[in-house]
């Protein structure tokens, strides 16, 4: 089980986080769109949103750190 949940965190959060970093950096910048919206979104909507998804990339890296030492451990009492 311990494997199944490590497998699950490494399919792509990371790498989807990423994308929507990217993503709110673009819409952030006023060259690319700019208005009321656009103001709110850089200054209250997306600072909000890129902090939760750094911390959701921190907690899944701490995950995977977690699991690859249950999974040693496991191996190594010779469960595996």
């Amino acid at each position: 089980h311990a494997a199944g949940l490590q497998g699950q965190a490494a399919l792509g959060f990371s790498e989807q986080i990423t994308q929507l970093d990217n993503h709110g950096r673009t819409l952030s910048d006023p060259h690319n769109w700019d208005g009321p919206l656009a103001q709110q979104f850089r200054t209250s909507t997306w600072p909000e949103t890129k902090a939760a998804l750094d911390k959701a990339k921190t907690e899944l890296e701490e995950l995977q750190m977690q699991l690859d030492k249950i999974s040693q451990n496991i191996f190594s009492a010779g469960g595996g």
